[in-house]
């Protein structure tokens, strides 16, 4: 994680002091706990909250005593104790260090899920908006690169929107999945631990309890949280990409915002780059880099090993801060992007009406003619054009083949544009709903 690609409300997540923070709370409300069920004395649990609520914690102390003890709870605890005094004696009452970090964890993704369920929201805006601004406005739709048949640039909006309604619902599934809580002891068999102070603690964090906990919590559940992050940054490439290929100089249906003042290159003045989509593909990658390793943190060894434990120092901060950044550079840019329906209408025509072609064959097997030689008389035509022979109606209008199935009135009807988007109501109120 550095900070160019960092929003603050994203990097304080993952902040030392936020998360000695959270370690404190779940000390402290486990405390509370015990002294309900007797374990240790209520006054104990009450000092321990006033003298460390309002606490800044000195990570620099604690990093300091870690040095020494090469064990970063028990650095925490000692400075805990250095602050709340001989009542902190008491904490970490038959927990382990486990209990405390998987716990602070599960905290700290939710938090940046919650985050990028709100992210999510506004790409979803933005592209809602764009889609029905263009909803009827016609484009060629490619595949394989090559031009297809007409489309609206509302309808290409549209499938974005849908799959990041989908993004969100990952999102959400993810966030529930990792916000789980486990206060069981040294193997989890809550031998030194009552299973109700973990219940205690989960309800104050805001988790749910984990059902089976070994020394630590299942990483089935990580993983599963990486790889929702990484489809949903798959999503955000998809984008990106489209808009990086529309922007193309022979192409330009579509173009980034370019600010007053800025420059697109340091050698050449002219120059208009689709740079925030670049990087939005640089950061896609990134946080797609999480899956395998997080996948590989599941087999761990009997019930838990510290293999994981460096991957997830990396890997939670770094993919979540740059998916965050990510999707509200995605969402400027939908929101800001320069549309150009003049060329889309330009680049339809590129080839003479060779994306009518379909609707040509089709007419002529309703006429009679087998499937086989229409394709072949249509394709024929459609390759003069291609070599530049001819406009393609006029073709055809002349084809010995063609022309005794459909007459130049009929072949002029397979032409018409708005033929295509007979049908882009019927997906808008699919994807939005009636409105």
């Amino acid at each position: 994680m550095i900070p160019r690609y960092a929003r603050p409300e994203a990097a304080a997540i993952w902040s030392p002091q936020t998360k000695f923070r959270i370690m404190f709370e779940i000390e402290a409300h486990a405390a509370d706990a015990m002294a309900e069920l007797g374990v240790i004395p209520k006054l104990a649990a009450q000092t321990i909250w006033e003298k460390g609520r309002d606490v800044v914690w000195d990570v620099d102390r604690i990093d300091e005593i870690e040095r020494v003890t090469k064990h970063d709870v028990i650095a925490f605890l000692t400075h805990v104790t250095e602050i709340v005094g001989p009542e902190a004696r008491f904490l970490h009452q038959g927990m382990t260090s486990s209990d405390v970090n998987d716990t602070t964890l599960a905290v700290q993704l939710a938090r940046a899920a919650d985050l990028l369920l709100e992210d999510v929201e506004l790409v979803l805006a933005a592209l809602k908006r764009r889609a029905f601004e263009h909803r009827m406005t016609p484009t060629v739709g490619r595949s394989h690169g090559i031009h297809a048949e007409p489309t609206t640039f509302g309808l290409k909006l549209a499938g974005h929107y849908a799959e990041f309604v989908r993004a969100r619902e990952r999102l959400a599934m993810a966030r529930f999945e990792i916000a789980t809580c486990a206060i069981s002891g040294a193997v989890g068999t809550f031998a030194n631990v009552d299973p109700r102070v973990e219940a205690h603690v989960a309800e104050k964090m805001g988790l749910a309890v984990e059902p089976v906990s070994t020394q630590v919590i299942p990483r089935d559940r990580h993983a599963a949280y990486f790889a929702a992050l990484a489809v949903v940054a798959a999503g955000v490439e998809r984008l990106a990409t489209e808009i990086r290929h529309l922007q193309r100089t022979e192409v330009l249906e579509a173009e980034e915002p370019f600010d007053p003042g800025q420059k697109g290159s340091s050698a050449m003045p002219h120059k208009r780059n689709p740079i925030l989509t670049e990087n939005l593909t640089g950061l896609s990658r990134l946080v797609r880099s999480a899956v395998t390793p997080a996948l590989e943190d599941v087999a761990l060894w009997h019930e838990r090993d510290i293999s994981h434990s460096s991957v997830e120092r990396g890997i939670a901060p770094d993919a979540t801060v740059h998916l965050d950044f990510a999707l509200r550079r995605l969402a400027g840019v939908v929101e800001r992007l320069v549309i150009y329906p003049e060329n889309m209408l330009k680049n339809l025509d590129r080839l003479g009406g060779l994306v009518h072609s379909q609707r040509v064959l089709l007419a002529l097997t309703q006429k009679g003619v087998s499937r086989e030689t229409a394709y072949a008389a249509v394709q024929r035509n459609a390759m003069k054009v291609w070599r530049g022979e001819g406009a393609f109606i006029e073709l055809l209008k002349a084809d010995p083949d063609v022309r005794p199935h459909l007459s130049d009135a009929e072949l002029s009807e397979l032409f018409d544009l708005g033929y295509h988007f007979k049908h882009v109501d019927t997906v808008f109120d699919r994807v939005f709903g009636r409105t």
